[in-house]
């Protein structure tokens, strides 16, 4: 006997499963014509339970199909089918990665810095030296160290200060600049922009085309090292162009990154721009071009954008149900915002940063928090609905900045 129980579509509005109302009646009447007529469809009786059973199961499996067919939409798909349709443009999920900071070590000449070395900061994060190297007849040599955890942890200039394992020689360590923060694993929403930016990689020229090199540069290097935010802007005219306070030559490209290699950043720009392209920036690699013989060196510039602390002051209404921790709530949730843990856009180079951006994260916490403003800045103390940095800088956020107030 054919089941009464009504099918799926898949049309050209995609997958339609039925109501599951729709399908518990139709289960209730195969039951009800299983049995020649008569029963008691009442759902607290056997035959109801079971069919409320069974209409269950077939409106999940309806669920899990849906779900599945909205994969193949690349606005859409996440986790392993979003791997998948990346593999189809060459692309993989950025793994997390940890923090790398640049460090002065000090101590008797000749003593060598083994890979593995470690160090702490005053927050007590550990960091474990990248490479090693061996400390000049100066006193000092400098060395790269990433946080033995990865992630976006802060480490501010002045912080990475203590020898965690000593070794004899050595005496003193310290970052004369922020760390170039680490990332978590890259989210869905991140993936899928990279995605659409990799279509132009095939291109030359076009400011796209630059972005997308640049944005896939240290991929190949053990580990990798891709950068976190790239901008890219292009002056055509013959007149300098400026924007902000940074004028750009004229007929030049401006290519900014946080994070990545440098050679990989250089080789990937000379790649991409045309022919006569001037550059920008205060950092120059020499490209070497192996097509002459012998190789032709160029000298590639591009910028690293300052990091800019951001400022949040939150005020909150007063509320005998508050959480007990607001504070640090607040603080992680308007960090992991301005990261862009939470789905919504990061904090970016020569980007306007919004305090309504940061309303629905703070309003998340929990149903007592009732907002009454905040405002942003770089400075303490901020009373600003927006604040806007350079194309040469890049917003940063730490919970040391954000500063909650119960009124």
């Amino acid at each position: 006997m054919p089941s009464s129980v009504p099918s799926p579509t898949l049309g050209t509005n995609g997958f339609t499963a039925p109501e599951e109302s729709a399908i518990l009646t139709a289960v209730l009447n195969d039951f009800n014509s299983a049995f020649g007529g008569g029963l008691n469809m009442s759902l607290s009786t056997p035959q109801g339970q079971l069919s409320q059973t069974l209409a269950a199961i077939i409106a999940d499996k309806n669920s899990t199909f849906l779900y599945y067919t909205s994969q193949v939409d690349p606005q859409f798909a996440q986790g392993r089918m979003q791997d998948a349709i990346g593999r189809v443009y060459f692309l993989t999920r950025f793994a997390a990665a940890p923090t790398l900071v640049s460090c002065l070590c000090t101590g008797l000449a000749g003593t060598v810095i083994p890979a593995g070395a470690q160090a702490k900061d005053t927050s007590g994060n550990i960091y474990s030296a990248v490479t090693g190297g061996t400390i000049g007849a100066g006193g000092t040599v400098t060395l790269d160290f990433q946080n033995t955890a990865t992630g976006p942890i802060s480490c501010p200039a002045g912080t990475l200060t203590r020898i965690y394992v000593a070794i004899p020689g050595w005496d003193t360590i310290t970052n004369p600049a922020d760390g170039v923060l680490g990332r978590d694993v890259e989210n869905a929403q991140a993936f899928e922009q990279r995605r659409k930016n990799s279509v132009a990689i095939n291109a030359k020229g076009t400011p796209p085309s630059i972005f997308a090199a640049v944005f896939a540069s240290g991929a190949d290097l053990t580990p990798p090292q891709v950068p976190t935010d790239v901008l890219v802007i292009e002056n055509p005219s013959g007149s300098p162009l400026t924007i902000g306070s940074y004028t750009l030559l004229p007929h030049s490209v401006y290519v900014a990154v946080v994070g990545g290699d440098d050679a990989s950043i250089a080789a990937a720009i000379w790649s991409k721009k045309d022919a006569g392209c001037d550059y920008n920036g205060s950092t120059s690699v020499v490209v070497e071009d192996t097509s002459y013989t012998p190789p032709r060196l160029y000298t590639v510039k591009f910028q690293r954008p300052t990091a800019t602390p951001i400022y949040f002051d939150v005020k909150v209404a007063s509320n005998p149900n508050l959480p007990a921790d607001l504070t640090t709530k607040v603080q992680a949730a308007i960090v992991a915002a301005a990261l862009g843990q939470d789905g919504g856009p990061p904090l970016k180079i020569g980007s306007t940063i919004y305090a309504s951006r940061f309303y629905a994260p703070v309003a998340a916490i929990d149903p007592s928090i009732q907002i009454l403003s905040i405002a942003v800045g770089t400075a303490p103390s901020p009373t600003a609905a927006s604040v806007s940095v350079g194309i040469d800088a890049y917003g940063t956020a730490s919970s040391s900045n954000v500063t909650v107030e119960i009124i």
